[in-house]
């Protein structure tokens, strides 16, 4: 297996030629192509061919609930301070929602991946924690080497805390920094003295957690290129395995909660290039390996060393060392995805609450996937995420097709990005460049029949 952890290349006129909406491919189709007409039946025939195959398990439970509001969250969260009073009752439902799955899944398929993610999942009490965790272990069969993340808000946790998530059975961890400058910490309503971030890295690496990530944001308001060298030259000092660098989506009329964020203070194109080339060049300086999309890594850490292998995978969680597996999610907003059919839970509580009280799954929506075409696209899109090449003689073997007649039409768009650099087109394969591999969501996307056409406010920019 060809080795794929080179340094990738930074090219800011290709970047801005090439920054456009473009979907994010956890999963193909994206999300957005979820609708409301979609039935309970769809997801329990998925189930059961699920079994039939006996394929592994990924699970995720997400905790919506946060204490305080970050001003460039995007995610569906519920911010209060009530939490003796909605914790109880959240926990109830959660529970009665893996009560209706649980059952119906074969006993023999093995939980290869579970992840908690919200919100804030340390909004819970350690003893809410533990119940959760308990319920699940009760309801799955969980294999030996099972990863177990869980992301925290490091303000609001103590080392008992951190020492209790690894009693408990988590073996990953990770937490948002976002920014280490205060000015920026301020404005974003999010502030994580210095001291506090690395204390609570020590708990981290006391506890022995296998593999520790942290998030950071390029693009917030009052970042500049010499203020977040210094965020990345911090980051590098607290000495983290996996680092994400996300670029931040600025969707106001999505997101309310974004209206609090002075808009003439965020860097304008041209700046936020700046800040994303100086995190390269930092990151790939102090060793770490960009895996793909926003993600960086130690050479040593299971991500890198699966990429190198051929072995990396994606979904909803993001990229994944382990098998495909079929991913069941549990709580509000929720996403489960399994071989074909995706589907998402209420927004709401009401609307969660209602549904369970009612005997019914909690699905608002759904999409069963076209056997042929949208699987093969799939594995198409999948394939250059996570490893930047693709076998075309593969892809015809597998699925009985001649690859050149098939996707004429997407050559046409593949032989415009080799033209820039950004792709190799060999007769048997597909090769991402150094320079293409920055811009692998618009490689991925001239394989996408969905997303070709939507509109400016679909999606996040590609850098």
């Amino acid at each position: 297996m060809q080795l794929c952890l080179e340094k990738v290349k930074f090219d800011a006129n290709l970047i801005e030629k090439y920054s456009q909406p473009i979907p994010r491919y956890t999963s193909y189709p994206p999300a957005t192509e979820l609708t409301t007409d979609f039935t309970e039946e769809q997801f329990l025939k998925a189930i059961k061919e699920g079994n039939q195959k006996q394929s592994p398990l990924s699970l995720y439970c997400h905790i919506p609930f946060c204490q305080s509001a970050c001003y460039f969250c995007g995610c569906n969260v519920i911010v209060t301070q009530a939490k003796d009073k909605v914790v109880p009752t959240y926990l109830d439902y959660l529970f009665k929602n893996i009560e209706q799955i649980a059952p119906l899944i074969d006993k023999n398929r093995q939980v290869v991946q579970l992840h908690w993610g919200g919100g804030t999942p340390n909004y819970l009490d350690l003893p809410h924690v533990e119940s959760l965790f308990n319920k699940l272990k009760e309801h799955f069969t969980f294999a030996e080497d099972a990863e177990i993340s869980i992301e925290i808000n490091p303000r609001y946790v103590d080392r008992n805390y951190i020492l209790s998530l690894r009693n408990i059975g988590f073996n990953r961890i990770s937490f948002g920094i976002q920014d280490f400058n205060t000015k920026v910490q301020e404005t974003i309503n999010r502030v994580q003295p210095e001291e506090m971030l690395f204390n609570v890295m020590s708990w981290m690496r006391e506890a022995n957690f296998d593999s520790v990530n942290v998030d950071l944001i390029y693009g917030l308001p009052y970042q500049t290129a010499e203020t977040f060298k210094e965020t990345i030259a911090k980051t590098i000092k607290l000495n983290p395995d996996r680092i994400a660098v996300f670029n931040f989506a600025y969707i106001p009329w999505i997101k309310a909660v974004q209206k609090n964020l002075p808009e003439d203070q965020l860097p304008n194109s041209q700046e936020k290039l700046e800040l994303f080339h100086t995190t390269i060049d930092q990151l790939q300086e102090a060793g770490y390996y960009f895996v793909g999309m926003d993600h960086f890594a130690k050479p040593n850490d299971e991500l890198a060393i699966a990429q190198s292998q051929g072995k990396l995978h994606r979904n909803f969680q993001g990229y994944t060392t382990k098998p495909e597996s079929e991913l069941l999610a549990f709580g509000l907003t929720a996403i489960s995805m399994l071989d074909n059919v995706y589907v998402q839970n209420h927004k709401t509580l009401k609307d969660f609450y209602k549904s369970i009280d009612q005997g019914n799954l909690p699905i608002e929506r759904g999409v069963k996937l076209a056997k042929s075409d949208n699987i093969l696209r799939r594995e198409i899109i999948m394939e250059l995420m996570c490893h930047f090449r693709l076998d075309k003689r593969a892809i015809e073997n597998k699925y009985n097709l001649n690859f050149d007649e098939y996707f004429a039409e997407e050559e046409q768009r593949l032989e415009v990005l080799a033209k820039d650099g950004l792709i190799n087109l060999l007769p048997d394969k597909l090769e991402v460049t150094s320079i293409g591999r920055l811009l692998i969501r618009n490689i991925a996307f001239a394989f996408d029949n969905y997303s070709q056409n939507k509109g400016e406010k679909t999606f996040s920019r590609a850098i």
